[in-house]
């Protein structure tokens, strides 16, 4: 089993490299997918959480191939589900993959679960960033949309932690479902976010509805208003024409 991989399609522009540590994500995200890709019933998907076999013992194994590159943490799971703070996977999947001098990207909707690995990710500054998904900015959506994940204050709060950690911080703007909201999430992490990744709501015929120029505008405005550094995902970045016009 290789457990070091490269996405492919939309998933490689947030990283040349992966890791999944776990399978199952108890969230319960209404957009989430995952279960499509691994032809998983979603009821499945969300109902419970489980260590992938042997995924530490592969990663030790692996990890020295890719030195000096970063691996994602992780597309289809969240690394820091509530099982993880008694099983320390992803503590373990750190602690190795830096140990190889190896970066770690981590991207996770678990809020403050993940400060507890901020004295691995402080410690080694250079191999490590930390992510939040940053989808709604009301926590009604959240609870509509995303039931089982932090709420948007928890995860503000991580990343604001983080930065005065000295963790480089970035999140993702993925999927825009309220593009009102999405600006209004810039406006209140640009002090504590270095990096924004933003694409557009798929695989739903209600992200036809949205003026994606005129939101793609706004948010690039916005952003460069501030100096944020930003990546605009090749979905979503076909608008800019119609924006700029």
């Amino acid at each position: 089993m290789k457990v070091i991989y490269e996405p492919k399609g939309k998933a490689k522009e947030y990283s040349d490299l992966a890791t999944n540590l776990f399978t199952g994500c108890s969230h319960g995200c209404l957009y989430c997918y995952v279960p499509s890709v691994l032809h998983i019933k979603p009821e499945e998907f969300h109902s419970s959480v489980t260590p992938r076999k042997g995924v530490l013992m592969h990663l030790e194994r692996e990890a020295p191939k890719h030195k000096g590159k970063e691996v994602m943490l992780c597309f289809t799971c969240d690394p820091y589900p509530k099982e993880e703070m008694k099983l320390m996977v992803t503590r373990r999947a750190i602690e190795i993959l830096h140990k190889h001098g190896v970066g770690v990207n981590i991207l996770t909707k678990g809020g403050l679960r993940a400060e507890r690995d901020f004295d691995l990710l402080a410690a080694n500054p250079e191999l490590s960033r930390i992510g939040a998904t940053l989808t709604f900015d009301e926590l009604h959506d959240t609870l509509e949309w995303e039931p089982n994940a932090a709420c948007p204050e928890y995860r503000y709060e991580m990343l604001k932690r983080a930065k005065l950690k000295g963790i480089r911080t970035w999140a993702s703007l993925e999927p825009v479902i309220d593009p009102e909201q999405t600006l209004q999430i810039i406006k209140r992490t640009v002090g504590f976010v270095d990096h924004y990744k933003m694409g557009r709501w798929n695989y739903d015929k209600r992200a036809n509805e949205i003026d994606w120029a005129d939101f793609l505008k706004r948010a690039v405005e916005l952003l460069e208003k501030h100096g944020a550094s930003y990546y605009i995902k090749k979905d979503l970045a076909v608008f800019s024409d119609r924006a700029m016009e």
